[in-house]
């Protein structure tokens, strides 16, 4: 076959930028297939960067590229584009075969994410391995940095950015989720990168080059002074001896595997959807490691044919994700909302503290709270102790403010307090933190992982000793590593920590009782609104229930819910069961006694009440609550769903004309104290009569002395409402069926109208006592 006649690179690249202004998708990845296939690295390198940001967009977030984020299986491009971006696909083998060339790609400093930029400008070079090495030094300063990547970084850093650089997007949208192109993409990324079992398949071309330099140490700042001149510090091997460009080729396995996990990212909850099947499968990464090799210790690693991937597994955890992890999960505890959108970022933290939940073991199923943990997991409690007891008390001081009568909120609280309680948990925890409070002494002659031979003068000490020393050692080098030497540890079994837990437990209470309440409440409502409230006979209050209250079932999940938890923090924290359920007890009481019938906290301003801390919990948890009630003229409040609006402005209109012509007759009526009166103030309703025979509780606005002449008047509104037209129907169809005419059923109406009134004068009062 004859080789294709080679064109320049700029008329290339500007048929591919024609080409897809007008050939459809298919068409255009069929193109791109060809020209990847048949063009040598020197003419694909010019497109590369086009067809990069043509699939990702571009990072200033103008170009949204090919909306992976936006793409579902629903869509007719959505196998296209899968097919094309796979990892054994043609894109990826345009990267690999320009990665076998000395081709590099910039990226601005300005385009990374904030943290990393401002860290960068301030002279100070980023842990991210990533980089190291990589920054290219201009004469006009720091502002105007850039880094060089190589192909697969460059692919991989556009296709991270595609996640978190904001795009303009179709309004409405609300975010990926779990079944769009993107999140597939980075699940076949992870299998293919990080597989369980098997190696990374091998570059199809030549590659000597790829590789992650060695992270510096977290101490370590590196000044920029004298520009081009990296520190010694840059060039500390990596715990894999990662080699440059002469090294062992065998080594190179695992520098992409590296490089995927060394992506940065900003914290939303569609990152979070991506964080959480990182860790996910991360753990099962890293639990099929091979039995034999994880029993081995590492001096003997050295001396096996151990392959690069299998000693990727036993560390990948703990030098990748574990301090990025804690880090980002401890800024989302303490600045995500409050609301039910937290509970992505709760699971990716449950998930990571879970890992014997992704062991690839057929085991027989067990409820949760049954299910022990095995011991062989103690080691990994250990070295991530942060991550069960500060990440868990940061939870409690969230869960306090937080609305436990949403059922999305009671749940959140019940799946941490069911995954702490699994048997053998808090023990692991517990041991983690008295190995962590070991006093100092204990480390003498400490050695890295505490493994001592007779030859470094460890024969002095039993086998015992160097176990125990190994452990504390492993502790305290990860509680400094994340807060540093002079961090103050709270212990999550302390006395400090339990308090707060009773705190949490009485808000839990408090909880449980106004569900309860709301849902009794709920009950008495749904009880009497019979088919008598089609006859204008039901409570007015129905008007007053709790205004966005959760369906009775959601009432009652939550008080399950939140039993449930109770149960299980008690069986955490081994607590008193007489003393819960006589705390519990007691709250009830002063619940049903006094707050339910009290205003929230407040103090008295210039303007009448204001809502103090206090008061706002008490409105958010539904402890108490104002009596909302509408306080102008009723004749002008907002037309409701069951009335007809031209016939409320109909009747307005009228009531208005009678009322203004009829209305010192009517107040004169009303004001006679015998017989005549009471029938009279039935028909001509005042304004403010119902308002002021029932008022247990105001508002702070309704407080303000009413300037409204209080008169008598005569409302026509009532007959507006969908349910009296169709009973006023009813009854002149009856009237039909019994050969009654219009007029004859009409007067029957009104006599029974009247003889109703009659009835509700005399014996009315008698009614509402009784």
């Amino acid at each position: 076959m004859a080789a294709p006649t080679l064109q320049q690179p700029s008329f290339f690249l500007a048929n591919l930028k024609a080409d897809s202004t007008t050939k459809p998708l298919l068409q255009r990845c069929q193109d791109l297939v060809k020209f990847i296939d048949e063009y040598p690295a020197k003419e694909l390198h010019v497109i590369f960067p086009w067809l990069v940001e043509t699939v990702f967009g571009s990072l200033d977030g103008i170009l949204v590229g090919w909306n992976l984020r936006l793409l579902h299986s629903r869509s007719n491009e959505y196998n296209i584009v899968l097919e094309f971006l796979n990892p054994s696909g043609p894109m990826m083998k345009l990267v690999y075969k320009l990665q076998a060339e000395e081709y590099k790609y910039e990226i601005p400093v300005n385009y990374l994410p904030g943290p990393v930029k401002a860290c960068i400008q301030e002279g100070v070079l980023p842990e991210c391995p990533l980089f190291h090495n990589k920054l290219q030094f201009p004469l006009s300063g720091l502002l105007t940095l850039n880094l060089a990547l190589n192909p697969f970084e460059f692919f991989m850093f556009n296709f991270a950015s595609c996640l978190i650089t904001p795009k303009s997007y179709p309004p409405g949208y609300h975010g990926s989720s779990t079944d769009s192109a993107y999140f597939v993409l980075v699940d076949m990324y992870l299998k293919y990168f990080l597989p369980t079992e098997g190696s990374v398949p091998p570059s199809p071309f030549s590659d000597s080059r790829g590789s992650v330099t060695a992270p510096s140490p977290r101490s370590s700042s590196v000044s920029f002074a004298g520009y081009g001149v990296h520190s010694p510090s840059l060039l500390k091997h990596h715990i894999f001896h990662q080699p440059s460009v002469n090294a062992d080729p065998v080594a190179q396995e695992i520098w992409r595997s590296e490089t995927l996990l060394q992506e940065p990212f900003s914290p939303t909850e569609e990152h979070v959807l991506v964080v959480r099947l990182l860790v996910k499968h991360l753990h099962a990464f890293s639990n099929s490691l091979k039995p034999e090799q994880l029993s081995s210790s590492p001096s003997a690693h050295s001396h096996t044919h151990t392959s690069p991937l299998e000693e990727f597994k036993r560390v990948v955890v703990q030098r990748f994700v574990q301090q990025k992890l804690y880090l980002f999960l401890q800024h989302c505890f303490g600045h995500w909302p409050l609301d039910a959108s937290f509970r992505a970022v709760l699971e990716t933290w449950l998930s990571y503290i879970q890992p014997w939940r992704y062991t690839g073991e057929k085991t027989n199923p067990q409820p949760d709270q049954n299910r022990t943990v095995p011991d062989k997991w103690e080691s990994f409690v250990q070295e991530n102790l942060l991550m069960y007891t500060k990440l868990f008390q940061v939870l409690l001081n969230r869960a306090v403010r937080t609305d436990l009568v949403n059922a999305k909120n009671a749940l959140m609280v019940f799946r941490v307090a069911k995954v702490f309680s699994q048997p053998n948990l808090a023990e692991m925890i517990q041991k983690g933190e008295q190995l962590f409070l070991e006093p100092e002494h204990v480390l003498h002659h400490r050695q890295p992982r505490g493994y001592l031979t007779p030859s470094q003068g460890g024969s002095f000490l039993s086998s015992r000793q160097r176990v125990v020393t190994d452990m504390v050692f492993r502790v305290k080098s990860h509680v400094y590593a994340l807060e540093g030497q002079d961090c103050q540890y709270k212990q999550m079994f302390g006395s400090e920590l339990r308090g707060a837990v009773m705190k949490l437990i009485q808000i839990i209470a408090q909880a449980r009782q106004t569900a309860k309440r709301i849902s009794d409440h709920s009950s008495e409502v749904a009880a009497n609104s019979s088919f008598l409230s089609w006859f204008g006979m039901s409570s007015p209050d129905l008007n007053n229930t709790f205004t966005g209250a959760e369906p009775e079932e959601c009432l009652k999940k939550t008080h399950e819910l939140l039993d449930r938890a109770l149960e299980n923090l008690c069986q955490i924290f081994k607590l008193n069961q007489g003393q819960l359920a006589q705390l519990i007890s007691n709250l009830g009481s002063s619940q049903d006694d006094g707050n339910c019938k009290q205003l929230p906290d407040c103090i008295q301003g210039e303007n009448g009440l204001i809502l103090t801390d206090l008061g706002r919990k008490q409105i958010i948890s539904g402890l108490r609550r104002f009596d909302i009630q509408y306080q102008g003229d009723p004749e002008l409040q907002p037309i409701r769903s069951y009335e007809n609006a031209l016939l409320v402005r109909l009747f307005y209109r009228i009531s208005s004309l009678l009322n203004d012509r009829f209305g010192g007759h009517m107040n004169a009526l009303c004001s006679r104290p015998d017989f005549l009166g009471r029938l009279g103030r039935h028909y001509f309703s005042d304004p403010d009569s119902s308002s002021s025979s029932r008022k247990p509780k105001q508002s702070p606005m309704s407080r303000r002395p009413s300037e409204r002449t209080r008169q008598a008047r005569l409302s026509l509104r009532p007959l507006a409402s969908y349910r009296t037209l169709l009973l006023l129907l009813l009854c002149y169809v009856l009237g039909a069926a019994m050969a009654f005419g219009p007029v004859s059923s009409t007067l029957l109406i009104l006599t029974g109208g009247f003889l109703y009134g009659l009835f509700m004068t005399l014996f009315g009062d008698k009614l509402k006592t009784h």
